[in-house]
């Protein structure tokens, strides 16, 4: 699909598209957004980046211009997110792509107190952009209204079911019974989880499986460097953040370790921002935005910001620390390379880290190439990572499968 204007959208939509700088959709709106349109339930994997809040927005605020509301009353669109940072981001972007339309469109999230809520609680609202938690309490206590929910959207589902949120999602599918539509988007739909949840969610999906193009991932220039230990590792970092980068984030994967790397970079005097889980939102928010602005180039995050937050003109991913798994790298490294732009993603690989480089090649259908800084190479040897044998359905190795047959072969030649 070329153009936004195939997709047979409202001129105030197709002029708020302009207004935003967007060219052509991107494969998640082109593959999601006629079938969102048809009113059929979406299963949806997007990764970060991809241009999914668009991908479920659009169609939304198509449907509450076809079918204007008769009288003033409550949300008929909600939209569920993980985090409150993805919240006000959905939020904003709803709100940028509505510009030239009537449409009420509210965030309802945790660190927000009742009175500033209360305020618009009892007003008419169209789109509710709502954290799971904080709204659940509002139902409880009577306060917000389901039964006039049309649509609903899950943005992030499989961020939702690592943070716990399942059981309250599925009780908030149960408040919005009434509604004629479900759309899923998660990152991944590998494994049971998602995929339970979806069949208890959705009627008869389309599943969209939107992977970036691979000219979109070529966009990110993904290299490696091997460290001998954790003071090669620093001064490597020290040379990148230097020589190379302009406006970084740094990926660590606790925040014990995010500590240690804050101090070092102080001691430095190398200016950085951080962010965490459990971290005052006052405190968060104000690091956002030092970062957001310019006034600092560095922000150091553990996983909590790998989804969700959209930071302007990233132009380094570092990831000090190798993720846990292949697809929270590519969720890291979606943080750069938005919005047209080129990006550089950089991982500090120890030893034993080996293994999950190769993974994440292996995931991405794509070498990432290993790069040296003149100086700082490193002294030992890349390690070899052995495969696992992979095992038979009654759990045995296949190998010792074979060993049987052929002592097997041996006895029946003596005998």
């Amino acid at each position: 699909m070329r153009d936004f204007s195939e997709l047979e959208l409202d001129g105030a939509l197709l002029q708020a598209i302009e207004d935003m700088g967007y060219s052509r959709p991107t494969v998640v709106q082109s593959e999601a957004i006629p079938h969102a349109l048809d009113g059929r339930d979406v299963l949806a994997s997007a990764p970060t980046g991809t241009g999914k809040t668009a991908a479920f927005v659009l169609p939304m605020i198509q449907h509450l211009l076809d079918f204007p509301r008769r009288k003033p009353g409550p949300a008929r669109v909600l939209i569920l997110t993980p985090t409150r940072e993805l919240a006000i981001q959905v939020a904003d972007q709803a709100k940028a792509l509505a510009a030239h339309t009537d449409l009420k469109i509210f965030t309802i999230t945790g660190g927000i107190s009742y009175d500033e809520h209360a305020e618009y609680l009892g007003k008419t609202q169209d789109i509710v952009v709502a954290t799971p938690g904080r709204l659940m309490e509002y139902i409880e206590g009577e306060k917000f209204d389901c039964r006039a929910i049309e649509c609903l959207i899950l943005d992030e589902a499989d961020r939702m079911l690592d943070m716990g949120f399942g059981a309250v999602v599925k009780r908030l599918h149960e408040e919005c019974r009434w509604r004629r539509q479900s759309l899923l988007f998660s990152a991944t739909l590998e494994g049971k989880g998602v995929r339970e949840f979806s069949q208890t969610i959705l009627n008869e999906p389309v599943e969209v499986n939107a992977e970036p193009p691979r000219r979109e991932r070529k966009k990110i220039h993904q290299v490696y460097h091997r460290c001998d230990d954790m003071a090669h590792k620093m001064a490597l970092l020290q040379n990148i953040l230097s020589d190379q980068a302009e406006r970084s984030i740094i990926f660590v994967k606790t925040r014990e370790r995010l500590a240690e790397l804050r101090d070092q970079l102080a001691s430095l005097k190398i200016p950085c921002v951080w962010i965490q889980g459990e971290m005052a939102q006052a405190t968060r928010n104000n690091a956002i935005r030092r970062f957001r602005e310019g006034e600092t180039n560095i922000l150091i995050a553990t996983d909590v910001a790998a989804r969700g937050i959209d930071l302007p003109d990233v132009s380094h991913v570092i990831n000090f620390d190798m993720p846990r798994t292949a697809d929270v790298y590519l969720h890291r490294i979606g943080r750069t390379a938005r919005a047209g732009k080129k990006g550089t993603a950089i991982s500090l690989v120890e030893a034993h880290d080996q293994g999950m480089i190769e993974r994440v090649s292996r995931y991405m259908k794509e070498e990432i190439p290993e790069r040296f800084i003149e100086g700082l190479r490193p002294k030992h040897k890349k390690p070899v990572t052995v495969k696992k044998k992979k095992k038979t359905k009654d759990g045995k190795k296949k190998d010792a499968k074979k060993k049987k047959s052929v002592k097997k072969k041996a006895a029946t030649k003596s005998s």
